[in-house]
């Protein structure tokens, strides 16, 4: 399953004064996320250079992920617990709103977001926060069907 790819916005009404790889920011900060969380699919964990240039911030978010999926994020890129969330957040388009305001306010669109470590540092607590209500409530599903009574 493809989640998103870069030229799905760098065509059409992206803003003419960005470069093509404007368009892989947002992906990037979510993916990035992931991959530094535990969420990383065997494709990806086999890509050792990627992983420790998130770790030491070698290179900016979008450059690692770009390098790493070729502009395109795709299942393979996340482990079963990582798509379950992407599912949920990423496909929703909840990332998408949290992303706008949590980095996108005070700029004239969400292309023109940076892709800094700055970013992502204003994003990663948003998109944890997003993660821990997301597992909270899979380990717990069987709760709200069945409640436990209280002794």
């Amino acid at each position: 399953m493809k989640y998103d790819d870069a030229s799905w916005h760098y065509g059409g009404d992206f803003p003419a004064d960005l470069p093509p790889s404007a368009g892989v920011t947002h992906i990037a900060m979510f993916a990035v996320w992931c991959w530094e969380n535990g969420l990383a699919g065997d494709e990806i964990l086999e890509e050792a250079d990627a992983l420790e240039a998130i770790k030491r911030r070698r290179g900016t978010p979008g450059g690692i992920f770009n390098k790493a999926s070729d502009e395109k994020f795709i299942d393979a890129d996340l482990n079963d617990e990582g798509n379950r969330f992407a599912a949920s957040y990423y496909g929703d388009q909840g990332y998408y709103i949290d992303y706008a305001k949590s980095v996108g306010a005070t700029f004239s669109t969400l292309y023109h977001v940076p892709d800094t470590w700055e970013t992502y540092d204003k994003l990663k607590p948003v998109i944890s926060h997003r993660y821990r209500t997301f597992h909270n409530m899979q380990k717990s599903w069987w709760r709200r069907l069945w409640p436990i009574a209280k002794q």
